[in-house]
Formats: structure tokens, sequence, C-alpha cells
């Protein structure tokens, strides 16, 4: 197990850089690189009971952040607004319950 672990993390120790930043592309005129957030977990176990079981598993996601443009000379950042906008449900939700509570103990 700690063999294919071990290979596990020689695999995948660059993966994260070079999915984050995707291969320049011309698109219309423009050289644009793509961006993304890059998550990925691994997980083991050893024997753990009387029968030797062992497990392990893994996963990831990948969110398309945006495109870096690079139009004559000039590079600027183009965020990809429904991935911000999805972002920003969680810290929206967090921030209404946080006034609405501070409303209530006020009124109290």
């Amino acid at each position: 197990m700690a063999d294919t672990f071990a290979s596990l993390i020689e695999a995948f120790k660059n993966i994260g850089v070079s999915k984050a930043y995707g291969a320049p592309v011309q698109v219309g005129g423009e050289e644009v690189i793509p961006v993304a957030l890059v998550s990925f977990g691994f997980g083991g176990g050893g024997e753990a009971g009387p029968d030797g079981a062992s497990g392990g598993g893994g996963g990831g996601m990948v969110l398309p952040l945006g495109v870096y443009r690079n139009v004559g000379g000039q590079v600027s950042f183009r965020p990809n607004t429904v991935v911000a906008l999805f972002c920003l449900v969680p810290v929206i939700s967090a921030v209404g319950a946080a006034v609405r509570k501070a409303i209530r103990a006020a009124k109290a």
C-alpha cells in the first residue's frame, strides 16, 4: 500500500500547476490562457480488522476561473462570471444570516 501511495504522490506532484494554467489558444485574434482552480486528494487505509481489509480512494474538482487574454501586448484577466456568481452564493447567504441575527439581537 505504501508503494502505491508513493507512486501516486510522484505522479500527481506537478499536476496542479499544469492543469490550473492551460496552453495558450488563439481565439478571434486574441491569445487566451485558460485558468482554473484545481483541487484533488487521496486517502488510504491499512489493515483495520481481523480480515486484513484495506482500502483507498480519491477525488478532485476543477473550477474554470477565467482566462488571461493578450491583445496587442496588453494582458488582462477576464473572469468566468458564472463561476464567480456560483462561488458568491455561500458568502451572500452567510452575510444575510449574520445581518438577520444582528437585527434580531438589536430588537431584543
